[in-house]
């Protein structure tokens, strides 16, 4: 069950959100004051923190600066401070929505229905495929959904949040050639972002370069190369690709090594 960390002083707000929260499936860790709300994020984590921003013990911007510090979780702004500075500054301390009171209830648990299913979290039935406590395993990678993090060779990869989701499209849908327009879809359009062309090959060339190639004793693999053959083997005995994430000519892209599950 996925899990969110609930900020809101209001303590009639604070229940509704989290009853309906609750019919939704989700797991709901309750607090009024930033305190509280710290301390339960250190005990329990969380994948999605909702806050507002004035608060009697501290704000919220402060609050999303030191979750940031430790965490990638998602981060909603939930606020009646409404001018544009406002927002420029919710966004700036790391938050990936920010939305402003009076809001539509039905609007803010369809964000975090569409935010939890990007990053395989499951809540209810509105959740998404993924299990919360899935791992996913391909080469010498291991992608934890529930902690949002990834490793090669037992080593973390840092990976920005775009990053992390746009490696985790991959995996859910391997040796199958993706095009831009469907990646833009899955990865940016959740966020309501307007995004240019460069975007997607930018972003995934950073990737690229983080995940390096899953071959036997080697590093970054060329991004030009064509071709699958390469020193090394993945599992068993076939050659591995020479990079994870392969140019598709005129098509799109594609994950070029198989992905294995771990519930």
């Amino acid at each position: 069950m996925a899990k969110i960390l609930l900020l809101e002083d209001d303590e009639s707000l604070n229940r509704g959100i989290s009853l309906k929260l609750r019919k939704e499936g989700y797991e709901v860790l309750s607090a009024t004051g930033m305190s509280e709300a710290e301390r339960l994020f250190d005990e329990y984590g969380a994948e999605l923190v909702i806050s507002d921003i004035s608060m009697e013990d501290g704000d919220g911007f402060s609050f999303c600066r030191r979750i940031r510090g430790k965490s990638q979780v998602h981060f909603i702004f939930l606020t009646a401070l409404d001018q544009e500075v406002d927002i420029v500054n919710g966004y700036d301390a790391g938050a990936d929505d920010y939305i402003t009171k009076p809001f539509s209830l039905a609007v803010l648990i369809s964000k975090v229905n569409a935010l939890m299913r990007r990053i395989g979290a499951k809540g209810g039935a509105n959740g998404g495929a993924n299990g919360g406590g899935q791992v996913f395993v391909s080469g010498k990678l291991k992608v934890n959904c529930r902690e949002m993090k990834a490793y090669k060779d037992g080593a973390e990869i840092l990976l920005s949040k775009k990053e992390f989701q746009l490696l985790l499209y991959f995996l859910e849908n391997p040796r199958q050639i993706i095009s831009k327009e469907q990646i833009l879809g899955a990865v940016w359009d959740v966020d309501g972002q307007f995004v240019d062309d460069n975007t997607v090959p930018v972003t995934i060339s950073r990737l690229k370069k983080k995940v390096g190639s899953p071959s036997a004793g080697s590093g970054s693999a060329g991004f030009g190369s064509e071709s699958f053959d390469d020193a090394g083997s993945c599992e068993g005995n076939e050659p591995c690709p020479a990079e994870y994430i392969k140019n598709v000519r005129g098509m799109g892209y594609l994950w070029a090594v198989d992905v294995a599950e771990e519930i």
